[in-house]
């Protein structure tokens, strides 16, 4: 299989330096190039890319705004933020767009490349640099959200018993931003059956999204970080 890949950065020089790094691994092709956040919304829908490398700060409209809108379309892609900027905030907020990725431009040409071979796998790719604030985040949300003990009999039952253990699983696997098709493969399921489970889990905890339903989860404690 060739993973198709979709390049998204304001500057020539480093779109062609990536895709001379990607086209020159057997499996891996970059099948389009944009300059700028529109561009990118256009070749996405018309090439649907196995993968997107997306820039942040770009003219006309930024890679977090063109992450959010591509998912929308395109929610099974996985899009990989790679850019100069390590702040806090920017890490966030590409991931609450729905980025499955973020590493930074230093990253050696091996290093990118099996990042977009894990990307397809479904699996997360964060720069070491960041991964550390993304766990704190965790943690501090875990601890701003979490419910202090309670006596047993004023423990809400439905929070303990929505969930199946199937459920509680894939649950604890969305926390690491795998998709469907990663969930899939790391338990052995049909892709179909996944997205069954997860519609299941933000019904039951009546979430507006993948994102939201974790939020939840670690609020009523059915989480562990």
């Amino acid at each position: 299989m060739t993973i198709r890949v979709l390049l998204v950065d304001d500057q020539a020089l480093i779109r062609d330096g990536l895709a001379i790094i990607l086209n020159a691994q057997s499996d891996i092709r970059v099948v389009g190039q944009a300059a700028d956040g529109r561009e990118a919304i256009e070749l996405a829908e018309r090439l649907r890319p196995d993968v997107i490398l997306m820039d942040i700060k770009m003219p006309r409209l930024d890679g977090i705004q063109a992450t959010r809108q591509i998912k929308e379309h395109l929610a099974e892609t996985p899009i990989i933020i790679l850019t100069t900027y390590a702040e806090d905030e920017l890490v966030f907020e590409g991931i609450r767009a729905g980025a499955s990725g973020y590493l930074l431009k230093d990253i050696t040409r091996e290093a990118l490349a099996e990042a977009v071979r894990g990307a397809v796998r479904g699996e997360a790719q964060i720069d070491p640099t960041v991964a550390a604030q993304v766990l704190e985040e965790f943690q501090r949300m875990a601890n701003t959200l979490r419910r202090p003990p309670v006596p047993a009999a004023e423990v809400d039952l439905w929070s303990i018993k929505a969930l199946t253990p199937r459920e509680e699983t894939i649950l604890q696997l969305l926390t690491e931003g795998l998709t469907n098709a990663g969930i899939a493969s790391r338990l052995n399921l049909s892709e179909g059956t996944v997205k069954n489970h997860v519609s299941e889990i933000l019904s039951k905890l009546q979430a507006n999204d993948r994102t939201h339903a974790v939020v939840l989860a670690i609020k009523r404690g059915l989480l562990d970080l």
